[in-house]
């Protein structure tokens, strides 16, 4: 038996087919091009558990700076809020400081007529009306009317009411910007 072959008929790798024979006694025969596609596969093996084992990602790297693109094109974003800092009855917002933090999300659906009744946000609220209109009555006289499109930041802590008064169902997105021990929605 040539060297090279010894050495791999003697690595555990080639020790244990189907019923734990020897590759070798198996009626195997090494030959260069098996040896190194055998060492091949090895090396390989070992490079990919050792990828796999650390935190670092392994990214393959082009031949030449002609393969990279010079720019990455942008994907395209359409704000709905900027840095907003205020409810629409203007109070800063706050978040809570409980720990841990929780984000819930919803989508509240109103029909034609119905409303959500009386209640009050502890925690900032994100809402995004994604059909009808809706028309929301804070406490203190103010009334606010929010079209299918809209994105607002809900008052904190001052009971009002959702209502639809159109024909058609109401949709929205809401976000609660919670923590542990707050609650989102209290009814009133």
């Amino acid at each position: 038996m040539p060297a090279f072959a010894r050495r791999f008929n003697d690595l555990s790798i080639w020790k244990g087919h189907c019923q734990g024979e020897d590759a070798y006694d198996a009626g195997v025969t090494f030959t260069p091009r098996l040896a190194a596609a055998a060492a091949a596969s090895a090396l390989a093996c070992v490079a990919l558990l050792s990828a796999c084992s650390t935190s670092t990602a392994i990214v393959p790297r082009p031949a030449s700076s002609a393969e990279v693109p010079s720019e990455q094109p942008s994907v395209p974003a359409e704000p709905l809020l900027d840095k907003q800092e205020t409810t629409v009855l203007d109070q800063p917002l706050a978040y809570p400081t409980q720990q841990p933090a929780q984000v819930t999300s919803a989508i509240i659906t109103l029909l034609p007529g119905q409303e959500t009744g009386p209640h009050r946000h502890e925690v900032p609220l994100y809402a995004y009306v994604l059909a009808g209109t809706v028309t929301v009555e804070y406490d203190g006289g103010v009334a606010k009317t929010y079209p299918e499109g809209t994105a607002f930041m809900e008052a904190i802590g001052t009971q009002h009411n959702g209502r639809n008064l159109g024909t058609t169902t109401v949709r929205i997105l809401v976000t609660f910007m919670g923590a542990e021990g707050a609650n989102n929605t209290v009814k009133l």
